[in-house]
């Protein structure tokens, strides 16, 4: 049922891009390239996803996104920073106009008391498009978790695309 649903709003999303002539890269790290499987399982994604950066360790933020290492020290890998950095950094390293971005505490290790297993930070980013930060909390275990974050970002950008004019 869950990989169903997943399936179902990927191929929505990927319907929303061509109706609305975007193209997307992801840039993830708790999720470890879900979001880019889902919509490269999907006949005809080319035309629509342009590639997916996979940074789970920060030196990867920093090299393949350019995020700053003092957004990093200062507020974390989680942070809405640090995601806001990750999804304008897919963008300026790709030939896509709108990205996600996600980086999170999928457990069951790894939290703290401000930032507790099952901690997401998600940022939606694209040209003509004011970027979006959100810090979600979700419940369950590390793949429950990761696969919240992943039904999360894709039915906002969704949500995102379906309220935007051409």
């Amino acid at each position: 049922m869950m990989n169903t649903d997943l399936t179902l709003l990927a191929s929505q999303l990927l319907s929303a891009l061509k109706q609305h002539s975007r193209i997307l890269t992801t840039a993830e790290s708790c999720t470890g390239g879900w979001i880019a499987k889902l919509i490269t399982d999907l006949p005809g994604s080319s035309a629509f996803f342009e590639r997916g950066f996979v940074t789970y360790s920060n030196a990867a933020k920093i090299e393949m996104l350019g995020v700053k290492m003092s957004t990093l020290e200062q507020f974390g890998a989680v942070s809405e920073q640090t995601v806001k950095e990750m999804a304008e950094g897919a963008l300026d390293n790709s030939h896509a106009n709108t990205a996600i971005a996600i980086s999170g505490v999928a457990g069951p290790s790894g939290g703290s008391p401000e930032k507790p297993v099952g901690t997401v930070c998600i940022a939606w980013a694209g040209n003509a498009l004011r970027t979006k930060v959100v810090t979600q909390h979700f419940q369950g275990d590390r793949n429950t978790v990761r696969a919240d974050s992943v039904r999360f970002s894709l039915m906002h950008l969704l949500q995102i695309l379906n309220q935007t004019k051409h």
